[in-house]
């Protein structure tokens, strides 16, 4: 698939501000300055994260009232639930609130409610308000949810159940009733980091908490490898706040993690590795969201909460199981969609993906949509049975308002949300064909030809001399990477091949490329198709990104080829 190359612009006077400031390479110093460093004091934040650069929680709108109410709980002797999405974000949310409110509470009155993917949906449920109701509950506490479920919580408050709702979503016009709600994306909330996960906002309350019950920081502190794992896996900025939490979350991933997460390192074969980032979005994220997807995400709860490791691998096994089952459910329902599409030639020429079969598993149909829009890169919605009706998630791409297509197509559904990026809907059988007429039709009368192009952001061009262990270890100082902090790209021009590079597995090119007297090595996966642009001996430009390689003992630079072309001068 061809793509857009982007490369990123930095003012040469902010380069040359920050490489009299800090003497690193001039390349790093632009990368930093594109990230919005202009300072020593700012970039020694950045490369040195500190916990006590965490904000205040009281700084956040209603945390005295959320305080004070779990004091009168304490002081009455309230039962309480902690309800979390089922979601990583969910899930570990509720498991480091729980521990806590354990630590400075009666353990009897403190229940988790995880609410059932598919029979009561994202978010607060009837249903776990119902049950907290039976069993005689009058506090509840939602992590990563409620600040769209207004009537639910409405109805909480008038069976005598009070909510307090720390959410990171974005609030509508009306609020909840709920006793007190922290979320920093509240118009009048004065708290200066606005982009944390569900988890760490709950962080903030229990960090409250402590602070009251002049507990050390180690009471909680020793949560923050979920919070890590919540940050990771829930795509929010890798800036501010996320970063510090991150950082010093990664950092007890590798010295001192919980039972659940090692158990789940062990079983994912990363025992002997350091962990890194990537490793808690694209290995234990997957394994944790797949209980939720195949079956129960109570078993992830139950996974971080439990303390003794023999019972956190069997809860691990669970997770690695229901992973096993996922992949096996994306990789079938994927090529059976790709087939689709292949043999029916109008699909093929479509500027969206619709496709419906009634057998696929709804747990990752999401997936799939993400997996089709790496093969034909447009708006892609994949739609299966749910019982009498017809659901469905939606991808798009980079730039293209999904929502708002979903909404002008809302004639032909029974029910819809989203964001711009991503979408779910219900629909009967019988308008699965009209609705994908329309769906293709507004998408496109709205899209540009260029967002049908998948986009390069390179962050900046350097030589292969450049590439060498100490611009390497900077570049390792400024993880953990995640959005607005990505690992750099870089773009290097009039390069040639050795001779020595070849094809692997018949997908992968491995590199060998020269550009003066310097070679450098290196890997493209699914890279094939442009095999032939190095057979022709000429000049050609790479972007990249730059790791370490590893081979009996030896550690080596090497470069992680995205993409290539000819070059043009």
């Amino acid at each position: 698939m061809e793509k857009r190359w982007h490369i990123l612009k930095t003012p040469q006077q902010a380069t040359d501000q920050l490489f009299a400031a800090l003497n690193i390479h001039p390349v790093i110093c632009s990368i930093l300055a594109q990230r919005g460093i202009s300072s020593f004091n700012e970039a020694k934040s950045y490369f040195r994260p500190n916990l006590d650069h965490l904000h205040d929680p009281f700084l956040m709108k209603d945390m005295e009232k959320a305080l004070g109410r779990l004091l009168t709980a304490f002081a009455n002797n309230e039962k309480i639930l902690v309800f979390g999405d089922y979601d990583v974000d969910g899930t570990t949310a509720v498991a480091c609130m729980y521990q806590f409110l354990c630590k400075v509470y009666t353990p009897e009155y403190i229940k988790f409610y995880i609410p059932h993917r598919y029979r009561e949906g994202y978010g607060v449920s009837r249903q776990g308000i119902d049950y907290a109701f039976e069993n005689d509950i009058t506090l509840i506490i939602s992590l990563d949810c409620g600040i769209k479920s207004a009537d639910l919580i409405r109805y909480a408050r008038s069976i005598g159940i009070d909510f307090i709702v720390c959410d990171h979503h974005l609030p509508d016009e009306v609020l909840p009733p709920a006793t007190a709600i922290l979320n920093p994306k509240q118009k009048d909330c004065a708290y200066p980091y606005k982009e944390l996960c569900g988890c760490g906002v709950g962080f903030k309350l229990i960090t409250a908490l402590a602070r009251h019950f002049s507990l050390p920081e180690s009471s909680y502190h020793c949560y923050l490898d979920l919070v890590a794992t919540a940050i990771a896996a829930d795509i929010v900025p890798m800036t501010g706040e996320n970063r510090i939490l991150a950082y010093y979350g990664v950092k007890q991933v590798n010295e001192d993690p919980s039972p659940g997460i090692k158990a789940l390192i062990e079983l994912s074969g990363l025992k002997q590795t350091v962990i890194h980032i990537t490793n808690l979005v694209f290995v234990i994220a997957p394994r944790v969201n797949a209980a939720g997807r195949m079956d129960d995400a109570r078993k992830a709860v139950q996974l971080f909460i439990e303390k003794d490791y023999t019972k956190a691998r069997e809860y691990a096994g669970f997770l690695h199981n229901d992973n096993d089952e996922r992949k096996e459910a994306d990789s079938s329902i994927t090529e059976q969609a790709l087939s689709i599409i292949a043999n029916d030639e109008v699909l093929v020429q479509r500027k969206t993906t619709v496709v419906y079969q009634p057998h696929w598993h709804k747990g990752v149909v999401g997936i799939v949509a993400s997996r089709l829009i790496e093969k034909y890169y447009r708006p892609t919605i994949v739609l299966t049975q749910s019982g009498s009706v017809v659901a469905g998630s939606a991808r798009s791409v980079p730039g293209f308002n999904l929502y708002e297509a979903v909404h002008a197509c809302r004639q032909h559904l029974l029910g819809y949300g989203g964001h711009f990026a991503a979408a779910g809907m219900t629909l009967l059988p019988e308008q699965v064909e009209l609705f994908s007429q329309k769906f293709e039709e507004v998408v496109t009368a709205l899209i540009t030809p260029e967002l049908l192009i998948p986009v390069l952001t390179i962050d900046a061009e350097i030589q292969l001399s450049d590439i060498k262990q100490p611009f390497y270890n900077i570049l390792c100082q400024m993880e953990p990477y995640g959005p607005e902090n990505l690992r750099p790209v870089f773009v290097c021009r009039n390069v040639l091949d050795t001779g020595n590079s070849r094809l692997v597995k018949e997908q992968h090119i491995k590199f060998s490329v020269k550009q003066g007297n310097t070679i450098m090595n290196g890997i493209g996966f699914n890279l094939a198709e442009k095999f032939e642009l190095l057979l022709q001996k000429k000049n050609i430009d790479i972007v990249f990104t730059i790791d370490e390689n590893e081979w009996n003992g030896v550690k080596s630079l090497q470069l992680k080829v995205l993409d290539l072309a000819l070059s043009s001068n």
